[in-house]
């Protein structure tokens, strides 16, 4: 493991932290969007852009989505955009499989909390990044994660091994996660560590933290396995591809 860095524990309360890195060559096998493609890459975190009780109140929207299906293995999904939802071993599409149902799990406040917060991580990647934030789309997949203990059943239940955002999805050029959990108090384990060359760095999840980071190889990383409780986040991803650009989901 070599030498492990923490960027931001979960005492901490970060306004900004932002660490650049050198942008990889990964973005020049994809088609360049001046004033959006990364010119300047790193990583960051805060926790002023989303509070504790909006972070409570969308870990509630998942904890209901996520009461419908569940992974037989560790590692749970919810996309709200697809429909998509992890049950047993396989994926069902929440949307025709619950059908009119949907209307008694989700509420309009829930997608409007979803579509505001989804917004202000937005902002907030732009600025950092220097770039504007209408050059950004949304893109999938987006989606809430439930991860615990229980050992994986099939290899999507198997969500620690390394990888690159940017060469796993073509689309994404930067990554957001919200955590809708606390880091050694709802579970243990589950740390995010970016992997670099010379040392290993850290983030402790934290309800209502949100990091975010250009998505190519300066930013290799991976999730360490949960080893006791439950690890709620969201990732919220973006492109500079308008084709590749998806809507908000509407309930």
């Amino acid at each position: 493991e070599g030498v492990t860095e923490v960027l931001a524990h979960r005492s901490d309360n970060l306004q900004d932290k932002f660490m650049e890195v050198p942008c990889s060559e990964d973005y020049e096998s994809h088609k360049r969007f001046a004033g959006c493609t990364p010119r300047k890459c790193g990583r960051g975190v805060t926790d002023a852009v989303v509070t504790r009780e909006e972070a409570e109140r969308i870990r509630r929207i998942a904890e209901r989505g996520l009461s419908l299906g569940g992974s037989d293995g560790g590692a749970s999904i919810l996309d709200l955009h697809s429909g998509a939802l992890s049950l047993g071993k396989h994926f069902v599409n929440l949307y025709r499989y619950f059908g009119d149902k949907i209307q008694d799990i989700f509420t309009e406040e829930d997608f409007a909390l979803y579509r505001d917060v989804r917004q202000r991580i937005q902002q907030r990647i732009a600025q950092v990044f220097g770039i504007s934030s209408s050059a950004l789309y949304l893109t999938k997949p987006t989606f809430f994660s439930r991860m615990n203990s229980t050992g994986a059943k099939t290899t999507h239940d198997e969500y620690w091994h390394p990888h690159v955002d940017k060469v796993t999805y073509g689309s994404f050029d930067y990554t957001s996660l919200l955590y809708l959990s606390d880091y050694s108090k709802d579970f243990g384990g589950g740390r995010f560590v970016f992997m670099d060359a010379d040392s290993n760095k850290t983030v402790e999840p934290r309800a209502g933290r949100v990091s975010f980071f250009t998505s190519g190889s300066e930013n290799l990383h991976r999730v360490e396995r949960v080893q006791w409780g439950t690890r709620f986040a969201i990732t919220i991803s973006f492109t500079c591809d308008p084709q590749h650009g998806i809507g908000d989901p509407p309930l």
